[in-house]
């Protein structure tokens, strides 16, 4: 693995980060843009931080356009979070699977989580972070966004 990066003014290094991860409140600006849709936009996220990975960040149910989400096929478990529920994004003719998830009964650690959608930002046509456009995290199963914020190496790389 590459060398730990020291983070610089503002930045935060993903190695800081703790394990188990923590959930915390974001007030930044948050956005999920698919075409010229706007699928989710808030200042209300709740951010995920684990060791080695880049924020994942977990929107309010109000704040994303739920008339394009569809509920698809299979979970996943996390240890820390309980087990998740997929969605596609489907706009017009166009279908995107498997492209954001949530926990409907997280574990008690992550009761704030509830309900709320995170977003694969490889799949999505953009993911801004305070109008930056974020870049996914490598590896197609990690959701973490990488912005210039925080700096790694990152899982997944």
């Amino acid at each position: 693995m590459k060398p730990r990066v020291v983070p610089g003014p503002g930045q935060e290094s993903v190695w800081d980060y703790p394990r188990p991860p923590r959930a915390e409140p974001f007030s930044g600006h948050i956005q999920v843009l698919v075409g010229d849709v706007t699928i989710a936009d808030t200042t209300r996220a709740i951010r995920v931080l684990e060791t080695s990975h880049p924020p994942v960040y977990y929107i309010p149910p109000e704040d994303v356009q739920l008339m394009h989400l569809r509920p698809t096929r299979g979970s996943s478990f996390c240890e820390w979070k309980g087990t998740a529920a997929y969605f596609d994004i489907v706009i017009g003719d166009r279908r995107i699977e498997r492209v954001a998830w949530c926990y409907p009964s997280p574990t008690a650690s992550f009761g704030s989580l509830k309900d709320h959608v995170a977003f694969y930002a490889h799949l999505v046509d953009e993911c801004l972070v305070d109008g930056e456009r974020a870049r996914p995290q490598a590896g197609g199963f990690y959701g973490g966004w990488i912005t210039s914020s925080v700096v790694g190496p990152f899982k997944g790389e």
